[in-house]
């Protein structure tokens, strides 16, 4: 054991948060060492100039002032035209036209909802969604929800909320539809690999409180079983090593199945327990090269080359598990083996158009040390194995099975 670990103190380390939501598809950064967000107040850069020369906005005035001379409401639009709901309407298409499921545009009540979303509690299924394929997808429900409880699975595609078809859907126009007060319920219409028809589930909501650290051992393998990258995820996880660590065994499984992110600052922590001060763990690629920042190992590094451990991902992995698992598999720390991961490696920011809108936009895509995008498909594993459902009832896990076997040798 003691030939095992380089030291057995432990470095409590005051967390330094780049925020996440939740359950809404959402990466919404902070500023470091501060709880405030990062929130930037656009201005008009542009040069009209040079803007002239690559677009004719021409079209766009001509159809404001053809709306303005000739549109009659029918039927239920019978409101006076409202020149505010134009303009929100028009950014809207903009923003549209990126083609990027995470971007978002949000009018005042719309703005004002999502803040408080994200600083309150949340009341819903208790489950992570996103677009992929051109369709609403659930990437993982949370181990203990209505969601997981209803038997909601990765992967499978949401083709109808209630009786709202989710083919013209962002991801924030889905969640609103999918939240709700708790006691409440919400029919989704879904569809599985392996099933032949669509099938419906009522799902009741609920509080959701979110799990983060399982932990339990076979023969003599230790396995930690990571749910979310929440803000305190970084010390379960330490107290999770710390069991491990007196369990005197060498051998380790971090299970990331299911786990659909969170915290960039939670996953950079937790790699650090196993890599030397300043190597990689993930670049954060923006517009300009001159922006690309790097994320380092804190240099906990307590472990020495004894050290076997196999990180298990599916394709309810997202986000900062895939942040994790990418890195330590290319410094040779971990094999990874189960099933592709989900490929969520964007970061987004929202930024104040005016006081009252806001628009959650893109702003950089995340890249493993080895500069490979993780929204490019997502992580493939080392060894690939699928889950046996019917043997999973039994009782046997048969990813779980093969890194214990691989962690044998």
């Amino acid at each position: 054991m003691n030939n095992f670990f380089k030291y057995r103190a432990y470095v409590l380390v005051a967390l330094l948060v780049l925020g996440g939501t939740f359950f809404s598809g959402v990466y919404y950064e902070k500023n470091s060492g501060k709880e405030e967000e990062r929130v930037v107040i656009l201005e008009n850069k542009t040069d009209p100039e040079k803007l002239s020369e690559k677009v004719d906005f021409a079209s766009f005035w001509k159809a404001w002032n053809v709306i303005n001379e000739k549109f009659v409401g029918v039927g239920t639009t019978t409101e006076a035209i409202d020149d505010q709901k134009r303009v929100y309407g028009a950014i809207q298409g903009m923003v549209d036209s990126l083609g990027d499921p995470y971007t978002v545009f949000f009018p005042p009540v719309e703005s004002k909802t999502f803040n408080e979303e994200i600083r309150g509690q949340i009341e819903g299924v208790g489950m992570e969604v996103g677009i992929k394929d051109e369709m609403l997808t659930v990437i993982a429900p949370v181990k203990g929800t209505p969601a997981y409880k209803a038997g909601i699975k990765p992967g499978d595609k949401i083709l109808k909320i209630n009786e709202t078809l989710t083919n013209t859907l962002n991801t924030e126009e889905a969640i609103k539809l999918i939240r709700g007060p708790k006691g409440t319920s919400v029919k989704l219409t879904l569809f599985r690999e392996g099933v032949k028809e669509p099938f419906e589930l009522n799902v009741v909501r609920d509080v959701i409180n979110l799990p983060t650290v399982d932990t339990e051992t076979k023969g003599d393998v230790f396995i930690i079983r990571l749910y979310s990258f929440s803000a305190i995820s970084p010390n379960l996880f330490r107290q999770a090593l710390r069991e491990f660590v007196e369990s005197g065994k060498y051998k380790l499984v971090i299970d990331l199945r299911g786990n659909p992110g969170g915290y960039l600052e939670a996953a950079t922590d937790m790699a650090s327990w196993f890599l030397p001060l300043g190597k990689i763990i993930v670049k954060e690629d923006f517009k300009k090269e001159s922006d690309t920042q790097i994320f380092r190992s804190k240099g906990y590094n307590i472990f020495n080359e004894n050290l076997k451990m196999v990180i298990l991902i599916d394709g309810g992995s997202a986000s900062a598990s895939e942040i994790l698992a990418g890195a330590l598999r290319e410094h040779g720390v971990a094999t990874l083996v189960g099933a592709q991961s989900f490929g969520k490696g964007s970061v987004q920011e929202l930024v104040d158009i005016t006081s009252d809108t806001s628009l959650k936009i893109t702003i950089a895509q995340w890249l493993t040390p080895n500069s490979i995008s993780i929204s490019n498909g997502g992580l493939t594993p080392d060894v690939i194995v699928k889950l046996d459902e019917e043997e999973f009832k039994k009782g046997n896990d048969t990813q779980l099975l093969k890194a214990l076997e691989i962690l044998s040798k």
